[in-house]
Protein backbone atom coordinates (compact mmCIF):
# COMPACT_ATOMS: atom_id res chain seq x y z
CA UNK A 1 0.00 0.00 0.00
CA UNK A 2 2.92 2.17 0.91
CA UNK A 3 4.52 1.50 -2.60
CA UNK A 4 0.86 2.61 -4.55
CA UNK A 5 0.80 5.73 -2.60
CA UNK A 6 4.20 6.70 -3.49
CA UNK A 7 3.40 5.84 -7.30
CA UNK A 8 0.71 8.17 -6.88
CA UNK A 9 2.97 10.95 -5.46
CA UNK A 10 5.67 10.28 -8.03
CA UNK A 11 2.73 10.39 -10.77
CA UNK A 12 1.53 14.12 -9.60
CA UNK A 13 5.11 15.46 -9.29
CA UNK A 14 5.29 15.35 -12.66
CA UNK A 15 3.74 18.67 -13.61
CA UNK A 16 3.43 18.08 -17.51
CA UNK A 17 1.51 14.42 -15.90
CA UNK A 18 -0.38 15.99 -13.82
CA UNK A 19 -1.46 18.76 -16.02
CA UNK A 20 -2.71 15.95 -18.52
CA UNK A 21 -4.48 13.98 -16.31
CA UNK A 22 -6.24 16.98 -14.61
CA UNK A 23 -7.38 17.76 -18.26
CA UNK A 24 -8.73 13.86 -18.63
CA UNK A 25 -10.51 14.36 -16.07
CA UNK A 26 -11.95 17.71 -16.28
CA UNK A 27 -12.76 16.55 -20.23
CA UNK A 28 -14.45 13.72 -19.00
CA UNK A 29 -16.71 15.48 -16.36
CA UNK A 30 -18.16 17.34 -19.30
CA UNK A 31 -18.98 14.52 -21.49
CA UNK A 32 -20.60 12.59 -18.40
CA UNK A 33 -22.71 16.25 -17.38
CA UNK A 34 -23.80 16.00 -21.39
CA UNK A 35 -25.07 12.89 -21.16
CA UNK A 36 -27.88 14.47 -18.46
CA UNK A 37 -29.07 17.70 -20.71
CA UNK A 38 -32.11 16.28 -22.44
CA UNK A 39 -33.49 18.02 -25.76
CA UNK A 40 -35.27 20.59 -25.95
CA UNK A 41 -39.03 19.70 -26.29
CA UNK A 42 -39.23 16.49 -24.65
CA UNK A 43 -40.06 15.93 -21.00
CA UNK A 44 -37.65 14.53 -18.51
CA UNK A 45 -40.47 13.36 -15.93
CA UNK A 46 -41.76 11.33 -18.90
CA UNK A 47 -38.74 9.39 -19.99
CA UNK A 48 -38.00 5.75 -18.76
CA UNK A 49 -34.98 5.27 -17.97
CA UNK A 50 -35.28 1.14 -18.22
CA UNK A 51 -36.47 2.27 -21.82
CA UNK A 52 -34.67 0.00 -24.21
CA UNK A 53 -32.00 -1.67 -21.59
CA UNK A 54 -32.32 -4.85 -23.52
CA UNK A 55 -30.92 -5.97 -26.96
CA UNK A 56 -29.14 -3.77 -29.38
CA UNK A 57 -30.43 -0.53 -28.21
CA UNK A 58 -29.22 -1.55 -24.56
CA UNK A 59 -25.65 -1.74 -26.20
CA UNK A 60 -25.81 2.02 -27.43
CA UNK A 61 -27.72 2.94 -24.14
CA UNK A 62 -24.08 1.42 -22.27
CA UNK A 63 -22.12 3.18 -24.82
CA UNK A 64 -23.62 6.37 -24.21
CA UNK A 65 -22.91 6.00 -20.95
CA UNK A 66 -27.23 6.41 -20.49
CA UNK A 67 -27.02 9.29 -22.45
CA UNK A 68 -29.22 7.03 -25.34
CA UNK A 69 -32.17 6.74 -22.50
CA UNK A 70 -32.13 9.96 -21.44
CA UNK A 71 -32.67 11.60 -24.70
CA UNK A 72 -29.63 14.06 -24.03
CA UNK A 73 -27.71 15.95 -26.46
CA UNK A 74 -25.11 13.60 -26.24
CA UNK A 75 -27.28 10.30 -27.65
CA UNK A 76 -25.61 9.82 -30.02
CA UNK A 77 -21.95 10.27 -28.85
CA UNK A 78 -18.93 9.37 -30.45
CA UNK A 79 -20.44 6.75 -32.39
CA UNK A 80 -21.07 8.45 -36.13
CA UNK A 81 -17.68 10.00 -36.18
CA UNK A 82 -16.51 6.51 -35.82
CA UNK A 83 -18.43 5.21 -38.78
CA UNK A 84 -17.17 8.13 -40.59
CA UNK A 85 -13.71 7.23 -39.83
CA UNK A 86 -14.55 3.27 -41.31
CA UNK A 87 -15.81 4.65 -44.63
CA UNK A 88 -12.94 7.31 -45.05
CA UNK A 89 -10.83 4.37 -43.70
CA UNK A 90 -12.07 1.73 -46.90
CA UNK A 91 -11.80 4.63 -49.27
CA UNK A 92 -7.82 5.30 -48.33
CA UNK A 93 -7.92 1.52 -48.54
CA UNK A 94 -9.65 1.34 -52.19
CA UNK A 95 -9.61 4.72 -53.67
CA UNK A 96 -6.19 5.74 -55.55
CA UNK A 97 -7.08 9.51 -54.36
CA UNK A 98 -7.85 8.67 -50.53
CA UNK A 99 -4.50 6.69 -51.03
CA UNK A 100 -2.48 9.54 -52.08
CA UNK A 101 -3.49 11.63 -49.47
CA UNK A 102 -2.90 9.48 -46.61
CA UNK A 103 0.89 9.70 -48.33
CA UNK A 104 0.81 13.09 -47.94
CA UNK A 105 1.88 13.35 -44.67
CA UNK A 106 0.51 15.72 -42.15
CA UNK A 107 -1.38 18.01 -45.43
CA UNK A 108 -2.80 14.98 -46.88
CA UNK A 109 -4.30 13.62 -42.72
CA UNK A 110 -5.72 17.06 -42.54
CA UNK A 111 -7.72 16.47 -45.43
CA UNK A 112 -8.80 13.35 -44.96
CA UNK A 113 -9.84 14.71 -41.55
CA UNK A 114 -11.74 17.45 -42.95
CA UNK A 115 -13.65 14.79 -45.04
CA UNK A 116 -14.49 12.44 -42.27
CA UNK A 117 -15.99 15.57 -40.11
CA UNK A 118 -18.19 16.78 -43.55
CA UNK A 119 -19.50 12.56 -43.77
CA UNK A 120 -20.04 12.44 -39.63
CA UNK A 121 -22.40 15.59 -39.94
CA UNK A 122 -24.17 13.64 -42.71
CA UNK A 123 -24.45 10.26 -40.79
CA UNK A 124 -25.31 12.14 -37.64
CA UNK A 125 -28.42 13.41 -39.69
CA UNK A 126 -29.77 9.83 -40.61
CA UNK A 127 -28.76 8.11 -37.24
CA UNK A 128 -30.39 11.21 -35.22
CA UNK A 129 -33.57 11.31 -37.13
CA UNK A 130 -33.81 7.09 -37.20
CA UNK A 131 -33.13 7.75 -33.26
CA UNK A 132 -36.20 10.56 -33.04
CA UNK A 133 -38.32 8.57 -35.00
CA UNK A 134 -37.74 4.88 -33.43
CA UNK A 135 -35.93 5.06 -30.17
CA UNK A 136 -37.75 8.00 -28.50
CA UNK A 137 -41.61 7.14 -26.90
CA UNK A 138 -43.21 9.55 -28.89
CA UNK A 139 -45.86 10.21 -25.54
CA UNK A 140 -42.57 12.34 -24.12
CA UNK A 141 -42.44 14.82 -26.94
CA UNK A 142 -44.34 17.69 -25.88
CA UNK A 143 -45.29 19.35 -29.46
CA UNK A 144 -44.19 16.57 -32.35
CA UNK A 145 -43.86 18.47 -35.78
CA UNK A 146 -41.10 19.08 -38.39
CA UNK A 147 -39.71 22.30 -36.03
CA UNK A 148 -39.29 19.62 -33.78
CA UNK A 149 -37.13 16.81 -35.62
CA UNK A 150 -35.45 19.91 -37.34
CA UNK A 151 -33.90 21.12 -34.31
CA UNK A 152 -33.37 18.33 -32.33
CA UNK A 153 -31.22 16.97 -35.23
CA UNK A 154 -29.35 20.03 -35.54
CA UNK A 155 -29.00 19.86 -31.54
CA UNK A 156 -27.45 16.21 -32.02
CA UNK A 157 -25.17 16.99 -34.54
CA UNK A 158 -23.63 19.73 -32.26
CA UNK A 159 -23.02 17.56 -29.58
CA UNK A 160 -21.32 14.60 -31.58
CA UNK A 161 -19.09 17.01 -33.38
CA UNK A 162 -18.47 18.33 -29.56
CA UNK A 163 -17.82 14.70 -28.46
CA UNK A 164 -15.87 14.27 -31.20
CA UNK A 165 -14.32 18.01 -30.24
CA UNK A 166 -13.61 16.26 -26.58
CA UNK A 167 -12.09 13.84 -27.86
CA UNK A 168 -8.99 15.24 -29.78
CA UNK A 169 -8.63 17.34 -26.82
CA UNK A 170 -8.29 14.52 -24.60
CA UNK A 171 -5.66 13.14 -27.12
CA UNK A 172 -4.14 16.09 -27.64
CA UNK A 173 -3.83 17.65 -23.77
CA UNK A 174 -4.81 14.25 -21.98
CA UNK A 175 -3.90 10.78 -21.62
CA UNK A 176 -4.92 8.17 -23.73
CA UNK A 177 -6.95 8.20 -26.81
CA UNK A 178 -9.50 10.44 -26.57
CA UNK A 179 -12.44 8.97 -28.93
CA UNK A 180 -11.50 5.49 -26.91
CA UNK A 181 -11.35 7.28 -23.26
CA UNK A 182 -15.00 8.43 -24.17
CA UNK A 183 -16.41 5.28 -25.06
CA UNK A 184 -14.65 3.55 -21.83
CA UNK A 185 -16.12 6.00 -19.40
CA UNK A 186 -19.74 5.57 -20.90
CA UNK A 187 -19.37 2.20 -20.11
CA UNK A 188 -17.83 2.69 -17.08
CA UNK A 189 -20.84 4.73 -15.72
CA UNK A 190 -23.23 1.52 -16.11
CA UNK A 191 -21.18 -0.92 -14.15
CA UNK A 192 -21.85 -0.11 -10.76
CA UNK A 193 -25.86 -0.49 -11.74
CA UNK A 194 -25.42 -3.49 -13.57
CA UNK A 195 -23.26 -4.89 -10.87
CA UNK A 196 -25.93 -3.90 -7.96
CA UNK A 197 -28.65 -5.25 -10.19
CA UNK A 198 -26.74 -8.80 -10.26
CA UNK A 199 -26.09 -9.15 -6.84
CA UNK A 200 -29.73 -8.39 -5.75
CA UNK A 201 -30.80 -10.79 -8.21
CA UNK A 202 -28.27 -13.24 -6.90
CA UNK A 203 -28.02 -12.78 -3.20
CA UNK A 204 -28.91 -15.00 -0.98
CA UNK A 205 -30.28 -17.88 -3.11
CA UNK A 206 -27.81 -17.88 -5.76
CA UNK A 207 -24.79 -16.77 -3.93
CA UNK A 208 -22.63 -19.35 -4.79
CA UNK A 209 -23.29 -18.80 -8.72
CA UNK A 210 -22.49 -14.90 -8.23
CA UNK A 211 -19.00 -15.71 -6.67
CA UNK A 212 -18.51 -18.75 -10.21
CA UNK A 213 -19.59 -15.85 -12.22
CA UNK A 214 -16.62 -13.40 -10.26
CA UNK A 215 -13.61 -16.02 -10.99
CA UNK A 216 -14.80 -16.99 -14.46
CA UNK A 217 -14.98 -13.27 -15.46
CA UNK A 218 -11.39 -12.58 -13.60
CA UNK A 219 -10.12 -15.65 -15.97
CA UNK A 220 -11.51 -13.96 -18.81
CA UNK A 221 -9.70 -10.40 -17.63
CA UNK A 222 -6.55 -12.13 -17.68
CA UNK A 223 -6.97 -13.94 -21.06
CA UNK A 224 -8.03 -10.49 -22.29
CA UNK A 225 -4.59 -9.01 -21.35
CA UNK A 226 -2.78 -11.59 -22.76
CA UNK A 227 -4.26 -11.43 -26.15
CA UNK A 228 -3.68 -7.72 -25.54
CA UNK A 229 -0.30 -8.06 -24.61
CA UNK A 230 1.23 -11.04 -26.65
CA UNK A 231 3.92 -10.24 -28.87
CA UNK A 232 5.75 -11.94 -31.47
CA UNK A 233 9.50 -10.82 -32.16
CA UNK A 234 11.30 -11.17 -35.19
CA UNK A 235 14.85 -11.27 -34.12
CA UNK A 236 16.94 -8.55 -36.59
CA UNK A 237 20.88 -7.95 -37.15
CA UNK A 238 22.46 -4.63 -37.52
CA UNK A 239 25.49 -4.99 -40.37
CA UNK A 240 28.71 -4.37 -38.96
CA UNK A 241 30.73 -1.18 -39.92
CA UNK A 242 34.29 0.06 -40.11
CA UNK A 243 34.75 3.97 -40.01
CA UNK A 244 38.40 4.67 -38.99
CA UNK A 245 39.94 2.70 -36.33
CA UNK A 246 36.51 2.04 -34.50
CA UNK A 247 33.96 -1.02 -34.89
CA UNK A 248 30.18 0.56 -34.89
CA UNK A 249 26.97 -1.59 -35.77
CA UNK A 250 26.80 -5.32 -35.00
CA UNK A 251 24.46 -4.86 -32.56
CA UNK A 252 20.45 -7.47 -32.12
CA UNK A 253 17.55 -6.06 -32.17
CA UNK A 254 13.78 -7.41 -32.54
CA UNK A 255 10.53 -6.08 -34.06
CA UNK A 256 7.86 -6.82 -32.07
CA UNK A 257 4.62 -7.62 -33.98
CA UNK A 258 1.34 -7.47 -31.89
CA UNK A 259 -0.78 -10.73 -31.48
CA UNK A 260 -3.94 -8.02 -31.92
CA UNK A 261 -2.15 -5.33 -33.53
CA UNK A 262 -5.90 -3.33 -34.54
CA UNK A 263 -5.54 -3.17 -30.62
CA UNK A 264 -9.82 -2.38 -29.55
CA UNK A 265 -10.25 -0.72 -33.01
CA UNK A 266 -12.09 -3.88 -34.84
CA UNK A 267 -14.76 -3.97 -32.03
CA UNK A 268 -15.31 -0.49 -32.09
CA UNK A 269 -15.80 -0.47 -35.61
CA UNK A 270 -18.04 -3.89 -36.04
CA UNK A 271 -19.89 -2.14 -32.98
CA UNK A 272 -20.68 0.81 -34.78
CA UNK A 273 -21.71 -0.69 -37.98
CA UNK A 274 -24.21 -3.09 -35.89
CA UNK A 275 -26.14 -0.01 -34.90
CA UNK A 276 -27.29 0.80 -38.43
CA UNK A 277 -29.90 -2.52 -38.35
CA UNK A 278 -31.60 -1.27 -35.13
CA UNK A 279 -31.87 2.23 -36.19
CA UNK A 280 -33.34 1.08 -39.40
CA UNK A 281 -35.67 -1.40 -37.96
CA UNK A 282 -36.99 1.31 -36.13
CA UNK A 283 -37.40 3.89 -38.50
CA UNK A 284 -39.22 0.93 -40.61
CA UNK A 285 -40.94 -0.85 -37.67
CA UNK A 286 -43.86 -1.00 -39.31
CA UNK A 287 -43.08 -2.40 -42.25
CA UNK A 288 -41.85 -6.09 -43.07
CA UNK A 289 -38.21 -5.12 -43.84
CA UNK A 290 -38.22 -3.70 -40.72
CA UNK A 291 -39.75 -6.19 -38.62
CA UNK A 292 -37.51 -9.00 -40.27
CA UNK A 293 -34.44 -6.66 -39.77
CA UNK A 294 -35.80 -5.94 -35.90
CA UNK A 295 -36.57 -9.56 -35.03
CA UNK A 296 -32.87 -10.84 -36.30
CA UNK A 297 -30.56 -8.61 -35.58
CA UNK A 298 -31.81 -6.44 -32.74
CA UNK A 299 -31.07 -8.91 -30.24
CA UNK A 300 -27.24 -8.79 -29.42
CA UNK A 301 -27.84 -12.44 -28.01
CA UNK A 302 -29.29 -14.36 -30.72
CA UNK A 303 -26.85 -16.30 -32.87
CA UNK A 304 -27.43 -14.28 -35.88
CA UNK A 305 -26.32 -10.95 -34.38
CA UNK A 306 -23.52 -12.95 -32.99
CA UNK A 307 -22.15 -14.53 -36.03
CA UNK A 308 -22.32 -11.36 -37.99
CA UNK A 309 -20.79 -9.35 -35.39
CA UNK A 310 -17.72 -11.87 -35.30
CA UNK A 311 -17.50 -11.61 -39.12
CA UNK A 312 -17.30 -8.23 -38.81
CA UNK A 313 -14.34 -8.57 -36.03
CA UNK A 314 -12.76 -10.89 -38.15
CA UNK A 315 -12.37 -8.53 -41.15
CA UNK A 316 -11.82 -5.20 -39.22
CA UNK A 317 -8.67 -6.73 -37.58
CA UNK A 318 -7.12 -7.89 -40.68
CA UNK A 319 -8.11 -4.84 -42.42
CA UNK A 320 -6.91 -2.31 -39.66
CA UNK A 321 -3.91 -4.67 -39.05
CA UNK A 322 -3.30 -4.32 -42.86
CA UNK A 323 -3.54 -0.56 -42.75
CA UNK A 324 -1.51 0.35 -40.06
CA UNK A 325 1.48 -1.79 -40.28
CA UNK A 326 3.16 -1.63 -43.80
CA UNK A 327 5.63 -4.68 -43.94
CA UNK A 328 7.41 -2.99 -47.04
CA UNK A 329 8.13 0.59 -45.25
CA UNK A 330 9.67 -1.34 -42.53
CA UNK A 331 11.59 -3.60 -45.07
CA UNK A 332 13.14 -0.72 -46.39
CA UNK A 333 13.99 1.07 -42.95
CA UNK A 334 15.49 -1.87 -41.81
CA UNK A 335 17.76 -2.10 -45.17
CA UNK A 336 18.62 1.61 -45.34
CA UNK A 337 19.95 1.05 -41.72
CA UNK A 338 22.26 -2.00 -42.15
CA UNK A 339 19.75 -4.20 -40.57
CA UNK A 340 18.22 -7.29 -41.69
CA UNK A 341 16.51 -10.01 -40.65
CA UNK A 342 18.67 -13.44 -40.51
CA UNK A 343 18.44 -16.12 -43.29
CA UNK A 344 16.15 -13.93 -45.29
CA UNK A 345 17.44 -11.39 -48.01
CA UNK A 346 16.99 -7.64 -47.65
CA UNK A 347 14.32 -6.00 -49.36
CA UNK A 348 11.01 -7.64 -51.30
CA UNK A 349 11.80 -10.72 -48.96
CA UNK A 350 11.75 -8.95 -45.67
CA UNK A 351 8.94 -7.79 -46.93
CA UNK A 352 7.18 -11.13 -47.87
CA UNK A 353 8.35 -12.68 -44.94
CA UNK A 354 7.15 -9.87 -42.16
CA UNK A 355 3.71 -10.10 -44.44
CA UNK A 356 3.61 -13.73 -43.55
CA UNK A 357 4.64 -13.59 -39.95
CA UNK A 358 2.25 -11.19 -39.69
CA UNK A 359 -0.67 -12.73 -41.61
CA UNK A 360 -0.13 -16.21 -39.55
CA UNK A 361 -0.10 -14.06 -36.02
CA UNK A 362 -3.46 -12.20 -36.86
CA UNK A 363 -5.57 -14.83 -37.26
CA UNK A 364 -5.41 -16.50 -33.85
CA UNK A 365 -5.68 -13.20 -32.62
CA UNK A 366 -8.49 -12.14 -34.55
CA UNK A 367 -9.98 -15.39 -33.81
CA UNK A 368 -9.86 -15.07 -30.04
CA UNK A 369 -11.23 -11.57 -30.34
CA UNK A 370 -14.17 -12.14 -31.99
CA UNK A 371 -14.39 -15.71 -29.34
CA UNK A 372 -14.51 -12.87 -26.65
CA UNK A 373 -16.94 -10.24 -28.07
CA UNK A 374 -19.50 -12.97 -28.45
CA UNK A 375 -19.23 -14.46 -24.41
CA UNK A 376 -22.02 -11.60 -23.52
CA UNK A 377 -24.30 -14.24 -25.39
CA UNK A 378 -23.18 -17.56 -23.40
CA UNK A 379 -23.03 -15.45 -20.44
CA UNK A 380 -27.00 -14.86 -20.79
CA UNK A 381 -27.58 -18.27 -21.93
CA UNK A 382 -25.89 -19.77 -19.08
CA UNK A 383 -27.99 -17.76 -16.40
CA UNK A 384 -26.25 -14.05 -16.04
CA UNK A 385 -27.88 -10.98 -16.04
CA UNK A 386 -28.01 -9.20 -19.24
CA UNK A 387 -27.20 -5.77 -17.67
CA UNK A 388 -23.98 -7.76 -16.02
CA UNK A 389 -23.30 -10.32 -19.03
CA UNK A 390 -22.11 -6.83 -20.88
CA UNK A 391 -19.22 -6.91 -19.41
CA UNK A 392 -18.90 -10.80 -18.85
CA UNK A 393 -16.45 -10.37 -22.00
CA UNK A 394 -17.71 -8.84 -25.30
CA UNK A 395 -17.09 -5.49 -26.18
CA UNK A 396 -17.17 -3.71 -22.89
CA UNK A 397 -14.57 -5.54 -21.70
CA UNK A 398 -12.25 -5.68 -24.41
CA UNK A 399 -12.83 -1.41 -24.54
CA UNK A 400 -11.74 -1.15 -20.95
CA UNK A 401 -8.83 -3.51 -20.85
CA UNK A 402 -7.71 -1.97 -23.94
CA UNK A 403 -8.17 1.82 -23.12
CA UNK A 404 -6.84 1.32 -19.21
CA UNK A 405 -3.24 -0.58 -20.27
CA UNK A 406 -2.96 2.15 -23.30
CA UNK A 407 -3.08 4.68 -20.39
CA UNK A 408 -1.17 2.77 -18.23
CA UNK A 409 1.96 2.40 -20.73
CA UNK A 410 1.61 5.95 -21.23
CA UNK A 411 1.84 7.11 -17.57
CA UNK A 412 4.69 4.29 -17.08
CA UNK A 413 6.64 5.80 -19.61
CA UNK A 414 6.36 9.20 -18.09
CA UNK A 415 7.56 8.09 -15.07
CA UNK A 416 10.52 5.87 -16.48
CA UNK A 417 11.47 8.65 -18.62
CA UNK A 418 11.92 10.82 -15.39
CA UNK A 419 14.05 8.10 -13.71
CA UNK A 420 10.57 7.34 -11.25
CA UNK A 421 10.08 3.55 -10.56
CA UNK A 422 7.85 2.35 -12.75
CA UNK A 423 4.12 1.49 -11.37
CA UNK A 424 4.93 -2.06 -10.95
CA UNK A 425 8.30 -4.23 -9.92
CA UNK A 426 7.09 -7.27 -12.15
CA UNK A 427 4.94 -7.41 -15.33
CA UNK A 428 5.12 -6.70 -18.64
CA UNK A 429 3.72 -3.34 -19.16
CA UNK A 430 4.46 -2.02 -22.34
CA UNK A 431 6.91 0.87 -22.88
CA UNK A 432 9.37 -0.04 -19.55
CA UNK A 433 11.66 -1.28 -21.93
CA UNK A 434 12.41 1.42 -24.49
CA UNK A 435 12.88 3.98 -21.29
CA UNK A 436 14.44 1.36 -18.45
CA UNK A 437 17.97 2.09 -19.49
CA UNK A 438 17.52 5.59 -19.59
Amino acid sequence: MKRFFQTIKNIFSIEDLRVRILNTMGFLIIFRLGSYIVLPGIDPNRLDPTRNNSGILGFINTFSGGAFNNASIFALGIMPYISASIIVQLLSFAVPYFQKLQKEGDSGRKRLNQYTRVLTIFITIFQGYSYLKGAIDPSVILQPGPFFYVTSVAILIAGTMFCMWLGERITDKGIGNGISMLIMIGIVSRLPVALISEIGDKFPGKAIFFIIELFVLFGIVVAVIALTQATRRIPIQYAKQVIGNKLYGGKRDFIPLKLNSAGVMPIIFAQALMFFPALIAGMWRESDIGAYIGSTFSDPYSWQYSLLFASMILIFTFFYTAITINSNDIADNLKRNGGFVPGVKPGKQTAEFIDTVLSRITLPGALFLAAIAVLPAFAVKAGVGQNFAQFFGGTSLLILVGVVLDTLQQIESYLLMRHYEGMMKSGRVKGRSQFAAA
